[in-house]
């Protein structure tokens, strides 16, 4: 399996890119990346990889790209000069047949806008929507979309989201039945916008959905629902306030047991169950983003994510190839306006 990588999107330069890259050679036997980026600094992180990700790098490759797209960059900017860059570069080589899967961490709006045009869409999909996977009550997750590449949608918009995040849920986490909600200011059927009340209308007329109805927030974390679908101000909002409450979190506990002498032998005792529970909200473990709806597979990285983070954005892609995704979006949503 061979994954393309944009390896300058993100903040701290391609150190993360290339390190996460390696990381998820060691973790997928069989998996080659090819990186995309100014020649002389990805072969110059090649050389400086840590020695016990040191054999992964005869399976990545460096694929010349002059210049790179500015996170500042207005998407309609990146179009139209945006042609020399390493993610114009990471998407054109995926639209040739070259990998199977893109990775970037670089401008979101860019990023959608070029993958895009160089991709197209799956079943007549106007505009992909960006999902991700967050945590839920014990260990169950929850995929919210859309995270912000659609921010005032219609009512068709959002049965579209619902769709595919079924989709997905079924196919990648092996449910047969995800359950789907809207997510909404509260339960009953008169309440949120024109576009939310019509959407549940359709839905709730689809028998290829298990369809639940509205859920509020605090229904996303307790596991009301598989999808949960929002426009993407919404869903962008709820995903970074959720995330800065899971490093708030993570950082009162370990203050708390580092407050006193006393707290701090509790903590000692406590600290593989600390562990555990870091692990659980970290962010991180939940990296990478699909721009679902396009035809091909392109997962977006954190533009902060470390090589750890990143590394967990290149298996996501690996995941979605293994399981045919986009083939998967485009047998089932051909019917678009099923109705029972």
């Amino acid at each position: 399996m061979r994954v393309a990588v944009d390896a300058m999107g993100g903040d701290a330069g391609p150190a993360a890119a290339v390190q996460g890259s390696a990381a998820a050679v060691v973790a997928q036997p069989g998996l080659s990346i090819d990186l995309f980026g100014p020649r002389d600094l990805l072969e110059s992180e090649l050389e400086s990889l840590p020695r016990h990700l040191a054999a992964a790098g005869s399976h990545l490759s460096v694929q010349h790209a002059p210049d790179i797209i500015r996170q500042d960059q207005r998407p309609t900017d990146a179009l139209r000069r945006g042609g020399d860059t390493s993610m114009a570069f990471m998407l054109a080589h995926l639209s040739r047949g070259g990998a199977m899967a893109g990775v970037s961490s670089g401008n979101t709006g860019a990023l959608m806008a070029m993958a895009r045009r160089e991709l197209g869409t799956v079943a007549s999909i106007p505009r992909p929507a960006i999902s991700t996977a967050i945590p839920t009550r014990g260990e169950g997750r929850c995929y919210l979309l859309d995270l912000g590449a659609n921010v005032d949608v219609t009512a068709e918009r959002l049965v579209d989201f619902a769709r595919m995040g079924s989709v997905m849920a079924r196919h990648i986490d092996g449910l047969a039945s995800p359950r789907v909600a809207l997510l909404n200011v509260g339960s009953e059927g008169t309440k949120g916008s024109a576009s939310v009340r019509e959407a549940d209308a359709c839905l709730s007329g689809m028998a290829s959905l298990n369809y639940c109805g509205f859920v509020e927030g605090d229904g996303i974390f307790a596991g009301a629902a598989d999808v949960v679908v929002c426009d993407g101000f919404v869903g962008n909002a709820v995903l970074k306030a959720s995330e800065g409450l899971a490093r708030m979190l993570i950082e009162r506990v370990q203050a708390t047991f580092e407050a006193h002498w006393g707290s701090r032998l509790v903590g000692m005792l406590a600290r593989p169950a600390l562990r555990r529970l870091k692990n659980d909200l970290d962010p991180v473990r939940y990296n990478g983003a699909s721009l679902l709806g396009l035809d091909g597979i392109v997962i977006k990285s954190h533009g902060g994510a470390d090589a750890t983070g990143f590394s967990y954005a290149v298996l996501r892609a690996v995941q979605e190839v293994s399981r045919g995704l986009p083939a998967q979006l485009a047998l089932e949503l051909d019917c678009r306006h099923e109705r029972t």
